[in-house]
């Protein structure tokens, strides 16, 4: 009987959230030279913005949007941002009101989550599961430039390219992130909605794009001995895997296998923590790099550049 009340609960939970988000979830369609692109995309505001994966959009600036209920809109593209695979567009029409928007920062492995996509000709499919792991790095490469998006929730809530740009909630149907791309069988990522990703999506909204600073380093995320822990007060640091020639970090004097600690006296736990120190605030402005290297503390100073695609 307790299995079947769990059930019924769970049931229950999916069914609230799919009532929520179905109708707030479009599928997209975007004509291209090479014929069309399709995917998904949640209302973002009651000015009928919506925002979807970069990837979405990216062949071409406009197209349709159609909802749930048949509703069907021309929608532009406002900006897109490949570098954290997200676009914000805007319909031609009013939409349904948006969903609330979460933080998926607060999110936990085995938390449950609710995808809902729009994929063309199959309206509003509805797959749930939990969080199967938190803080998996997703690269992603435009012409000039790489980055890790970081963050990335992994879920074993079935996708299919169809639900690229659609809606990953939790269990009160607040969006925590955007399907972004299917990692394998079983396996499905999104693009976390967090500080940092407001901030982009604030970004496209009101400037079409986001500007970011460039430091030209490559890092991997690194324990910190139980000695070295307890020296500096910290358990991660970020490794220097590569350090981009002729770039702002290279003229500085940092190195591969350097251990970043602090910029400005700011501890940095992960990478997510030094990307979101590079918005166009910091481009041109001296930082302080407070790094590990062979076992003594070295501070240096870089000056970002403005990243250039």
């Amino acid at each position: 009987m307790e299995n079947n009340d769990a059930m019924d609960v769970y049931s229950a939970i999916v069914t609230s959230v799919a009532a929520q988000l179905t109708p707030r979830v479009a599928a997209l369609s975007i004509p291209s030279a090479r014929g069309e692109s399709t995917g998904s995309a949640v209302v973002l505001t009651g000015e009928s913005h919506l925002v979807t994966n970069a990837h979405v959009v990216a062949a071409g600036d406009h197209g349709t949007a159609e909802f749930a209920d048949g509703t069907v809109a021309r929608f532009d593209v406002v900006g897109r941002d490949p570098l954290s695979d997200l676009a914000v567009v805007r319909a031609d029409r009013e939409v349904p009101a948006p969903p609330d928007y979460g933080d998926a920062d607060q999110l936990l492995v085995g938390s449950l989550v609710v995808a809902v996509g729009n994929p063309l000709g199959l309206a509003g499919t509805v797959t749930a599961g939990v969080v199967s792991a938190l803080g998996r790095s997703m690269p992603v490469r435009t012409r000039t430039a790489a980055r890790l998006i970081e963050d990335v929730i992994q879920t074993d809530a079935a996708l299919n390219p169809g639900n690229s740009g659609g809606a990953l909630a939790d269990s009160r149907g607040r969006i925590v992130g955007i399907s972004t791309a299917v990692a394998g069988v079983g396996l499905g990522l999104a693009v976390p909605i967090n500080a940092t990703t407001h901030r982009i999506i604030h970004a496209l909204m009101h400037d079409g794009r986001v500007r970011r600073a460039y430091l030209g380093l490559v890092t991997t995320p690194a324990p910190l001995t139980p000695v070295q822990a307890e020296r500096f007060g910290q358990r991660t640091a970020l490794r220097i895997v590569e350090v981009i020639g002729n770039s702002p970090a290279a003229h500085s004097g940092l190195k591969s296998a350097d251990l970043v600690l602090a910029v400005d006296g700011i501890q940095l736990g992960d990478a997510q923590s030094l990307q979101k120190r590079l918005f166009s605030d910091a481009i041109g402005q001296p930082v302080e790099v407070t790094v590990l290297r062979s076992g003594a503390l070295v501070d240096v100073i870089a000056v970002p550049e403005e990243l250039t695609d």
